[in-house]
């Protein structure tokens, strides 16, 4: 058996909520994602992997702080310690936008030892461990810099190139997957969006469809024995009743409150290599979950005549809050004042490991709407048509009409005196 483990997009620098560490002076939230990664890399170590795959997304920016780097360098080179190769995958993230900056994953591909080996470029990859060979096709994230494009495109839009760019890594993948040897085991690994991928809550905010996309079938052909993706923040297999899987093992921890119910971890992957074995489905996988900051959104809508903030406490209540981040949203109801009292919400929430806010929502006012009033109209039609829109005048309507007209007649003679 071959077996590996399967993880992605790591995103150190997600600070976005937590504090400041007061042992170590490091961000709470850059803590939380260095255990995980820890106990992914401790996991495979335990399990004696015959290698480590990484497909893309080390860190949030392509310029990482030292800490950002020590840590994740730390966490990887226990695995070289413990003979057991890593194969990294370049994401988008890791990818800078400027042309000739090398991305932030190059250190590990000039350390002056075996072990690591980092694709930023299309290639394969055939690795030799201690269960026998392995073959990889690596796809970093296609851009113009990594892949050949000619001059005759660089005048397209960029819908265009992102299309050229899908077909010709589409191509590229073919043609490397005629090159394999079918009696050893093959994975494709990429950081790469496929078109029938979920979307987490934090990337629903990007813009669907600047991504080159793939179908599933593009991916899932011979003699792929697993697709090993990243990207996608979400756990889940897009080739489920077929072979080979198409998997993306998700971010190994909650990025914001969009991922709070999400279940966070890696793959663990073995591939049966026994030779000329003739079996349908050679691989097999299992979710491992990583530990996890837990992530709760409170949201209430208050009941009239009855206390605001012990609605809010009886909610809190149902909630185990001790570590947590906390975002809590509470429904005013229609003219009705906001009486909560923030002090005893935060004392409440002081188990949590972060309180992100407390957030009254109200519906918006329905706008009365006015006649359509127009200046070529006379003055008596425009107090008319206004008077119209105020239902508790109506029986006064004439009568407040013709007061307006002897005002108006005054008016104009005592601008004329003057």
């Amino acid at each position: 058996m071959i077996k590996f483990t399967h993880t992605a997009d790591i995103h150190f620098g997600m600070e976005n909520y937590g504090k400041i560490d007061p042992e170590t002076g490091i961000h709470s939230r850059l803590l939380d994602f260095n255990n995980a990664l820890s106990f992914c890399v401790n996991y495979s170590i335990e399990q004696n992997v015959d290698f480590f795959l990484f497909c893309g997304d080390a860190y949030k920016t392509t310029n990482p702080t030292p800490t950002q780097q020590k840590l994740l360098f730390s966490a990887l080179i226990k695995l070289y310690k413990a003979n057991i190769p890593v194969i990294i995958i370049v994401g988008n993230h890791d990818n800078p936008a400027s042309f000739g900056k090398v991305h932030s994953l190059d250190l590990f591909s000039n350390l002056p030892i075996d072990g690591f080996h980092v694709i930023s470029k299309p290639k394969i990859l055939n690795l030799t461990t201690k269960n026998g060979p392995v073959q990889i096709v690596g796809i970093p994230w296609p851009t113009r810099n990594n892949l050949s494009i000619s001059e005759k495109h660089t005048t397209k839009s960029y819908s265009d190139i992102t299309d050229y760019i899908s077909s010709t890594v589409s191509e590229i993948i073919a043609s490397f997957a005629n090159q394999l040897n079918p009696q050893i085991p093959a994975i494709l690994a990429g950081h790469l969006t496929v078109s029938s991928g979920l979307f987490s809550g934090s990337e629903k905010r990007a813009i669907f469809g600047s991504d080159p996309t793939f179908l599933p079938s593009q991916l899932a052909i011979k003699p792929f024995d697993y697709v090993a993706l990243g990207h996608l923040h979400r756990y889940q297999n897009l080739n489920p009743n077929g072979y080979p899987a198409i998997i993306y093992p998700g971010s190994i921890e909650r990025i914001d409150f969009g991922e709070r119910k999400e279940q966070k971890g890696f793959c663990l992957v073995t591939i049966n290599n026994t030779p000329d074995i003739n079996l349908e489905n050679k691989t097999n996988f299992e979710f491992i979950k990583t530990p996890t900051r837990n992530l709760i959104q409170i949201e209430v809508k208050l009941q009239a005549n009855k206390d605001q903030t012990t609605q809010i406490l009886e909610e809190l209540d149902k909630h185990d809050l001790n570590g947590a981040i906390i975002k809590i949203l509470y429904h005013v109801p229609e003219n009705e004042k906001d009486k909560i009292d923030l002090q005893i919400i935060q004392k409440k929430c002081e188990p949590a490991m972060h309180l992100v806010g407390i957030i009254p929502i109200r519906e918006n006012q329905v706008r009365e709407r006015r006649s359509d009033l127009k200046i070529s109209m006379d003055f008596e039609t425009l107090i008319g048509a206004y008077l119209d829109t105020k239902p508790d005048l109506k029986n006064r309507k004439q009568e407040l009409v013709d007061k307006a007209l002897v005002l108006f007649e005054e008016s104009k003679i005592n601008q004329i005196e003057e």
